[in-house]
């Protein structure tokens, strides 16, 4: 596969110049490329430019940039998942797998359950920091296209704004009254323009959670009769949401 690069808040336009940002750069001279090289670059916008390197220095890489392909490896249906966010580096895992299935945003939520709680500049960092992991995720799969991720919240505050949306909302639940996630792929391939899904963190949503959730237009979903960790849960739901689509290449 030829190197891909992401490039952000850059204007592009065939022929021109663009120097790497610096995470580009030394991935540059980790693959011990040289002049001449093939490599694509993206902004995150939406399609790629194959692009070749003109120049190596100590720090810094030149390419021109030489075609643009409009090309989108997307789902059909713009998919956010609301998540209470896991522990440890679990939370870095979901977002890059996350991202390698499809999803278009995240939003991490701190819920009566939650073990990583994150606040203030802590919280700020550790966004910026998962936004870094999506546009990896993003170069390595071929997608053009890096989701959001928005600042932590808690659950509360994020339901109780009442977002207007035209989604549907399904939330992950352990009711025995709850559809199948064949229902969720069903409802995204018929009405293929956004999908919200709400996850809980280890533990789950508590049960007032969960009843704020389904006051807020939120319909419970199954994913099975096991119990799924908070990290693997809204997974299972992208690959079944990209599996019905018919979009992942393996």
């Amino acid at each position: 596969m030829t190197p891909r690069f992401f490039t952000p808040n850059c204007s592009l336009s065939s022929g021109a110049w663009l120097s790497l940002p610096p995470g580009a750069a030394r991935h540059v001279q980790v693959l011990r490329l040289q002049p001449g090289a093939e490599i694509c670059v993206f902004d995150g916008q939406g399609g790629e430019w194959s692009a070749a390197v003109e120049s190596i220095g100590r720090s810094d890489v030149q390419v021109r940039l030489v075609e643009h392909r409009a090309i989108e490896r997307e789902l059909p249906c713009a998919v956010t998942l609301a998540v209470g966010m896991p522990a440890n580096d679990r939370m870095d895992d979901l977002v890059e797998k996350a991202t390698e299935l499809g999803v278009a945003s995240i939003q991490p939520l701190v819920c009566e359950r939650s073990v990583l709680r994150l606040s203030g500049e802590r919280a700020e960092q550790k966004v910026a920091r998962w936004q870094g992991v999506a546009a990896a995720a993003c170069e390595q799969s071929g997608r053009n296209r890096v989701p959001r991720i928005a600042p932590v919240r808690r659950i509360a505050d994020w339901l109780g704004e009442g977002n207007e949306s035209s989604a549907q909302r399904f939330v992950l639940s352990l009711d025995a009254q709850a559809l199948d996630p064949a229902a969720a792929v069903s409802i995204a391939a018929q009405n293929p323009i956004e999908l919200l899904a709400l996850s809980g963190p280890e533990g789950g949503l508590s049960s007032d959670e969960e009843a704020l959730a389904k006051s807020a237009g939120f319909q419970p979903l199954s994913l099975g009769a096991r119990v799924l960790r908070a990290d693997t849960a809204p997974l299972a739901l992208l690959a079944w949401l990209a599996i019905g689509s018919g979009s992942p290449r393996l």
